[in-house]
Parts: structure tokens; C-alpha cells; sequence
């Protein structure tokens, strides 16, 4: 298993949601209404985006 160090910027919208946004990897972002849903959210989204940015 690689371990990555990745960026993850965390903003919130207009709405009161959490958005993350990984920059380095293309289109890969999640979203959710508290910080501790949103936490989970971003392993999974990376490990979802990273075979695709892999290629």
C-alpha cells in the first residue's frame, strides 16, 4: 500500500455544507454538513480519484 500526503482544502459554502477539494487530483472533491461526515467522505473520494489520476 502507497502512502500519499495530499493537500485537502476545506471551505464552506453558502449552503452551511463543507466542501473539500483535493487540487492534486483532477475533479476530485466531496461534500457533507458537519466536519466529522465530511472526514470519512475524503478518504473515500481520494481513493475513489486516485486509479484515475493514476493513468
Amino acid at each position: 500500500m502507497k502512502i500519499y500526503d495530499l493537500s485537502v482544502i476545506i471551505e464552506k459554502d453558502e449552503d452551511g455544507y463543507y466542501v473539500a477539494t483535493i487540487p492534486a487530483l483532477k475533479s476530485c472533491y466531496t461534500q457533507a454538513k458537519t466536519l466529522e461526515e465530511l472526514y470519512p467522505r475524503i478518504q473515500e473520494v481520494v481513493e475513489l480519484c486516485l486509479p484515475l489520476s493514476m493513468s
